[in-house]
């Protein structure tokens, strides 16, 4: 019985540390996008249309944000000059939005400072180290969304007239790009 409880104590300190990992991230994210003069939702949003194919809709899905909040990020963009938008060459129905140069110039400065990051942060670090760290995160998010789809928490009700997050900001939300 001690045993079993000493070792949901180390479970408990892994918890607070992912958390802090995750609030590190999080913080640099953001002072990475402030940086440059952009929140991070908009850095998200610049990041899916530099790949191409962008659709506002399956992002705002994706990332559990809203249609108009997606709209109102694609509005700051355009006025920052950042993208441009015009009808789309298969389908007059659909928009077509592409990173203008002052983006693409902007999105390679993010990208760098990450570069720069990751070798003054994580390339001192050893590489098994790394390789373990990676192996144990894929297993603990394997088995977190595994019992996540396979248990549900019963809903809260909510006052009167109110949403269920729905309005947030589109957030780029991977860590595998930060630091």
């Amino acid at each position: 019985m001690a045993s079993n409880r000493a070792c949901v104590a180390v479970v408990h300190e892994a918890i607070a540390c992912l958390g802090r990992l995750t609030d590190a991230f999080q913080r640099r994210r953001e002072q990475l996008a402030d940086s440059v003069g952009l929140s991070d939702g908009q850095w998200g949003v610049l990041e899916e249309i530099s790949r191409e194919h962008f659709m506002p809709s399956m992002f705002a899905k994706t990332r559990e944000s809203s249609a108009a909040a997606v709209s109102k990020t694609l509005r700051q963009l355009l006025d920052k000059e950042l993208i441009s938008v015009t009808l789309s060459k298969t389908d007059g129905r659909q928009r077509a939005y592409v990173l203008t140069a002052k983006g693409k110039r902007l999105l390679e400065s993010l990208r760098q400072e990450r570069e720069t990051a990751i070798e003054k942060i994580w390339l001192p670090l050893d590489r098994e180290r790394i390789q373990d760290f990676a192996r144990f995160a894929n297993e603990l998010t394997s088995r977190l969304e595994q019992y996540g789809s396979t248990t549900r928490e019963p809903r809260r009700a909510l006052p009167d007239g109110a949403r269920r997050g729905r309005s947030k900001e589109p957030s780029q939300g991977s860590f595998e790009k930060d630091m």
